[in-house]
């Protein structure tokens, strides 16, 4: 029965959450598994200089993201130093394959059969990838110095395989709070690590931009709250495509025609985070380069020296480059994860159509078009996310922004998630929720 009293809305759903004990046995199960989660961070790897690591990790956008994503892993070089992230990539390179492999491509038109299938053989292609980035981190972190002297080969497979485990632990935890728990669980374990990070890095911002200049604090504050906003808009909007369905029944000796009319909800921003991995993970690559030849800084600079400079996250170049390639990644992405989706041919076949559109290439046509537009306004929306941090710093002088705006699109973007699963179970059991 639907209760109703006279507290407010949010507060009372709260209340209801706790009296039901399945759903209230779920949410201490998922705050369980997070809290394994952060021992799992602090428990460190051998041959690293963690100053020295620190101080490279605040210069580097890309490692910086990574260790965001993995609640400070990796600026402690523990074992769950690469997170979930080897996970991401592989889930990504799949997504891509699928629609290019036709093995792959009918696999995942099995139903949930195949979609497991899909997901065992991500998860062991996960395995060699986290062992090459694990290594390609070691080796990286050995040219900048910050890896201490005399690493045998033995140590470091042993340090490879350790990482390697921790990310495919952090996997299976994901996977148990997707299970047991409340909400995606690898969107949990990395909303988990920036929720952790957030208030160091909020108050580095603050003191920053009180440093920089009086009203570098209004200014930081103002930026902040506009562009929780924008996230939640932004990732909330959707364009709603009206469908109708003619069914046929038959009854008595008589076929009946029935009709019903919803609507398909084609998301502004369906790629997610994806292009800004894309895009950082390729603005990072010049300058990475660049540090095997660049001459260090008590010698006079080469081409290789201008190369590091100019790709830095505090450039002009850098960010008018990423902003492109934020939104030419989000409208590629889009487009592929669209085509997999299939529904001109899911509609046909559950007999819906689009009004006044003829089924087949017609409709295909007209929601592709549809798509290619929205799509746009947020692939702009993207991109105008992933330099926030450089125009933000240009007015308050907060050099601690640097990944926040980041980092708070994933954070707002799995409590929506989040919050949507749990408005669905109350409203299952005829609770009202938080929404209305």
């Amino acid at each position: 029965m639907e209760r109703r009293t006279s507290r407010p809305r949010l507060v009372q759903a709260m209340i209801d959450i706790w009296t039901l004990p399945d759903l209230r046995r779920r949410i201490l199960f998922t705050l369980g598994i997070l809290v394994a989660f952060r021992f799992i961070t602090h428990v460190p790897l051998p041959g690293v200089d963690i100053a020295a690591l620190q101080e490279y990790l605040g210069k580097n956008v890309l490692f910086g993201m990574l260790d965001l994503f993995s609640g400070g892993a990796m600026e402690k070089f523990s074992v769950a130093a690469m997170g979930v992230y080897p996970y991401i990539t592989a889930s990504i390179i799949m997504q891509l394959l699928v629609p290019v492999i036709p093995r792959l491509q009918a696999i995942s038109q099995e139903g949930e059969l195949g979609q497991q299938r899909i997901n065992r053989i991500t998860h062991i292609a996960t395995i060699p990838l986290a062992a090459l980035q694990s290594y390609a981190m070691i080796a990286l972190l050995r040219s900048q110095g910050v890896t201490v002297a005399g690493l045998g080969p033995l140590t470091i497979a042993n340090i490879v395989i350790t990482m390697v485990a921790g990310t495919m632990f952090l996997v299976w935890l994901g996977e148990l709070i997707t299970e047991r728990g409340v909400g995606n669980g690898i969107s949990i374990i990395i909303f988990g690590g920036i929720v952790v990070d957030l208030p160091s890095i909020v108050g580095r911002g603050i003191v920053a931009a009180i440093a920089g200049s009086p009203g570098g604090l209004i200014a930081y504050i103002v930026i902040t709250l506009a562009m929780v906003v924008l996230i939640v808009i932004f990732v909330e909007a959707h364009r709603r495509i009206p469908v109708q369905y003619a069914r046929s029944t038959f009854r008595s000796g008589r076929m009946y025609r029935q009709s019903g009319s919803t609507y398909i909800p084609l998301r502004v921003n369906t790629a997610g985070m994806i292009p800004l991995i894309f895009a950082i993970a390729l603005m990072q690559l010049p300058g990475t380069i660049a540090t095997y030849f660049m001459n260090p800084t008590t010698e006079n600079p080469n081409f290789w020296n201008t190369i590091y400079n100019a790709f830095q996250s505090n450039t002009a170049i850098y960010n008018v480059l990423y902003f492109a390639l934020v939104i030419g990644f989000t409208l590629f992405y889009t487009m592929v994860i669209f085509e997999q989706m299939n529904l001109p041919q899911t509609l046909q076949q559950q007999g819906g159509f689009v009004p006044g559109v003829r089924p087949g290439k017609a409709t295909a046509d007209y929601l592709n078009g549809i798509i290619r537009r929205i799509t746009f306004g947020g692939a702009f929306f993207l991109a105008i996310v992933a330099i926030i941090p450089f125009i933000a710093t240009s007015i308050t002088s907060a050099t601690d922004l640097g990944i926040r705006s980041t980092a708070m699109l994933i954070a707002v973007g799995v409590a929506l998630d989040t919050m949507k699963q749990l408005e669905a179970q109350l409203t299952m059991r005829r609770y009202e929720g938080f929404l209305k």
